[in-house]
């Protein structure tokens, strides 16, 4: 095969709109309105540190995978054989069908669904249940051919999601709720800061560590091969993607920020776009809404199924690639119907422990050539993220020990959540500094 074969541009442009409705599930909806009602005059300000890493780090953990020419577990195996497919189990089940993949629709059933229903229904389980049959019936059937992925969701999915947003978003900049208020609480003085960590903990890296394998593979089904065309095309379709969810985030970020005259300061931004919606566009406004959230998850929903099952078939050759839908699907029908709170309750915790891991290897990837990829140098700032990230898991799990909260909490930024930042940086280059040594003597 002619490796300096490229793909067509529409294709590209088609693979990069996949790659934006996978990434656009119900939380990167919810969440810019809440930061754009406590942002107020700083929604610029604010705005640009959360697209740094609500974005920007998921377009490097996509070309990440593809420099790498596989999967996430490629990188996490330059660590240790071992240790590469532990971690990776444990991100694809996290983000999977311990958590990622049943949020999807108990999300969607939420905001979706229970509006529409009488009152005496609202809480019924029986309803919740019939909801997640029919919503993973569907996923199944996109899933399943994984080949017909690209034309599935980028053609059909992804124009129907960018309408019904696309509706509630132009509807708030042609006749605005209010104007910008002042800024709330750490948006007041640290506007800028504040919105990088929020959008760091979005969690969309880990994300795009499993839906990179899917756009590669959707690249490999058009006849491309490792190597600088795969790179190009997957960087294209990052930026497409990038692009997309940088107009949505803006978007409904605007929307929180002009909407706090009309509907006051909600709790959250399922909230906020529930009234704003409503304030909109009148009762049509919830349908609006509704269809915003129930396709988003959906395509979420084929993106994390789809990867979950490529991944395992890999690891698990005996069982097919059909037979994992089934599995993974049904799983998270089960799963689903735990509830969204509880199933926040049991995953945050142990998504705090790893998603550190995943960022240092990532970035690390870039730069392993500079120390031939030595073990030493991966590890020691892996251990040192460890220590910070997994007592971050444990805290928010409501296990606590003052002896080392006492020790971690002089870290810079361990309050918001990247404690491990500096100790991971001292680390690696402690490990550069060995490797070079050990060079030398040998």
């Amino acid at each position: 095969m002619n490796q300096s074969r490229k793909l067509p541009f529409k294709k590209n442009i088609t693979v990069g709109l996949m790659l934006f409705a996978l990434f656009l599930g119900a939380g990167n909806i919810i969440f810019p309105p809440e930061l754009g009602q406590q942002a107020g005059d700083n929604f610029i300000l604010s705005m640009i540190g959360f697209l740094i890493t609500g974005v920007g780090l998921p377009l490097i953990a996509v070309i990440a995978i593809a420099n790498s020419g596989s999967n996430f577990e490629t990188i996490a195996s330059r660590v240790h054989p071992i240790f590469g497919v532990c971690l990776t189990i444990a991100i694809y089940l996290s983000i999977g069908p311990f958590f990622g993949i049943p949020r999807t629709a108990t999300v969607s059933y939420e905001i979706g669904v229970i509006p529409f229903l009488p009152k005496s229904l609202q809480h019924e389980p029986w309803t919740l249940a019939i909801f997640t049959i029919a919503f993973f019936l569907i996923t199944i059937f996109f899933a399943l051919n994984p080949t017909k992925i690209v034309d599935r969701v980028g053609k059909i999915l992804t124009p129907i999601l960018l309408i019904v947003i696309g509706l509630l978003a132009l509807k708030s900049f042609l006749t605005p709720m209010g104007t910008f208020e002042d800024p709330k609480g750490d948006f007041s003085n640290n506007a800028f800061f504040e919105s990088f960590v929020q959008g760091y903990l979005t969690m969309d890296v880990i994300a795009a560590l499993a839906f990179g394998i899917v756009v590669i593979n959707s690249l490999k089904n058009e006849g491309l091969e490792a190597g600088k065309p795969m790179m190009k095309a997957t960087i294209f379709a990052g930026i497409i993607a990038s692009i997309g969810l940088a107009l949505v985030y803006i978007s409904l970020g605007y929307i929180g920020a002009t909407s706090v005259g009309a509907i006051g300061i909600q709790e959250n931004g399922g909230a906020i776009l529930t009234l704003a919606s409503n304030v909109l566009y009148g009762s049509s406004g919830t349908i609006i809404l509704a269809l915003t959230i129930i396709f988003a998850c959906l395509t979420t929903s084929i993106g994390l199924v789809t990867a979950c099952a490529q991944y395992f078939q890999k690891l698990l050759p005996k069982l097919s690639y059909k037979i994992l839908v089934l599995i993974f699907a049904g799983f998270s029908a089960f799963v689903a119907n735990v509830g969204l709170t509880k199933l926040i309750e049991i995953s945050v915790p142990v998504l705090l422990m790893i998603y550190p891991l995943a960022i240092v290897l990532m970035l690390m990837s870039f730069i392993d050539k500079t120390f031939d990829r030595r073990p030493i140098v991966y590890t020691l700032p892996l251990v040192a993220t460890a220590v910070v990230s997994i007592t971050d898991g444990f805290k928010a799990a409501g296990f606590t020990s003052s002896s080392i909260e006492s020790i971690l909490i002089n870290l810079p930024l361990y309050e918001q959540g990247i404690g491990w930042l500096l100790p991971a940086v001292i680390a690696g280059i402690i490990g550069f500094l060995i490797s070079k040594i050990n060079v030398k003597r040998a």
